[in-house]
């Protein structure tokens, strides 16, 4: 990888305290940016504006749902703009460009550019169209003592951290990013693409035996019950304020976080479930059936994990798995599948998630 030079370092580190003074503590936003050969342009604007823009105005609902795919898609992979388009973004939002001025120009290189983004989207808002997100639930957490709760916080973290080392040592670099429910953690990969959905669904399978061979082995009420669940879908992910700074850790909020809570408010103890995905869920967790190889040889609580296989509810025999439907406590309806995961640990099987006529 290309190194940064001490000069470019100190560009962006001049970059970033003038970013952050124009943000205002939230009160701005970065839209999106275009190189300067003094320094660049960017869009700041505050920070209700996107929420204005997409009102319904003059034009009805039709304009304003246009206008939400344009902002979408502003806020969407990379904010770097060529300079006539930046200033015709400008020109639709009515906002005039920033120009911030630098000692010395930014070098066009990939690691300069990969940094500038990085910024860029600390002190903006971002939207993904489609990304693997997980939740998980620890089960009746209100009901515990205050010690409890914290004691299997605890557990379900160095469950994740856990199963994160044993993944990178094989290869699988999962860069995952956590944010608590407060009774468990939405957790994604900041990766997006099929091959990080895969590797977060491999984190979710391997995350929910860590716990079953931790729960088994623990006294007392220090390790959660947990419920589970996969999907994939749309989100934005934005830099809260923490002081002075924006957070580095980002939070998301969405389609697929709306979906998944919706879907474990159905859930019972212990089961794991998978939305109902554009992409396909049966299709996708047949492949990761076939794909869970890749993790097998792994050392689970000292045990060789020796056999591994995942399926929907309904597909064992081959047959079309069966959607869980149900109504959320808005009336709206949504659809989920129920998984099961069949584990060999060295001779001796487990069973995860529900199975059918299960309370």
């Amino acid at each position: 990888m290309e190194a940064i030079s001490l000069v470019q370092r100190g560009n962006l580190q001049s970059l970033e305290r003038t970013l952050r003074r124009q943000w205002r503590l939230g009160q701005n936003i970065v839209l999106c940016w275009s190189l300067d050969e003094h320094g660049l342009l960017v869009i700041f604007v505050p920070h209700y504006f996107l929420g204005n823009f997409c009102a319904p105005g003059r034009d009805g609902r039709v304009g304003a749902e246009d206008n939400e795919r344009y902002v979408r898609s502003l806020i969407s992979g990379c904010r770097r703009k060529a300079r006539d388009e930046l200033f015709a973004i400008a020109e639709r939002l009515s906002a005039a460009p920033t120009f911030i001025k630098l000692d010395q120009p930014l070098q066009d290189t990939p690691p300069v550019i990969d940094g500038v983004e990085e910024l860029i989207r600390r002190y903006g808002l971002n939207f993904v169209e489609g990304r693997g997100v997980l939740l998980f639930d620890i089960c009746d957490f209100s009901l515990h003592t205050p010690f409890e709760q914290a004691s299997q916080l605890n557990s379900l973290s160095y469950s994740m951290n856990s199963v994160y080392n044993k993944l990178s040592a094989l290869g699988l670099e999962i860069h995952f990013a956590r944010t608590t429910t407060g009774d468990g953690y939405y957790v994604w990969n900041r990766d997006t693409g099929p091959e990080a959905d895969r590797l977060l669904f491999d984190f979710l399978v391997l995350t929910a035996l860590d716990n079953a061979l931790a729960r088994a082995a623990s006294r007392g009420k220090t390790v959660p019950v947990l419920r589970a669940g996969f999907h994939c879908g749309s989100h934005y992910e934005l830099y809260q304020a923490e002081g002075v700074n924006p957070s580095v850790f980002s939070y998301i909020v969405g389609t697929v976080t709306i979906e998944l809570a919706r879907m474990l408010e159905a859930a019972q103890p212990g089961q794991l479930l998978v939305g109902d995905f554009r992409a396909g869920a049966p299709a996708f967790v047949a492949e990761r059936s076939a794909g869970l190889a890749r993790v097998l040889g792994l050392k689970m609580m000292g045990q060789s994990l020796d056999g591994l296989r995942c399926w929907l509810t309904g597909t064992a025999g081959g047959g079309e798995p069966r959607a869980l439907a149900f109504r959320d406590k808005h009336g709206l309806a949504h659809r989920a599948y129920n998984l099961e995961l069949e584990v060999d640990l060295e001779g001796e099987p487990l069973h995860l998630g529900l199975r059918p006529g299960d309370p």
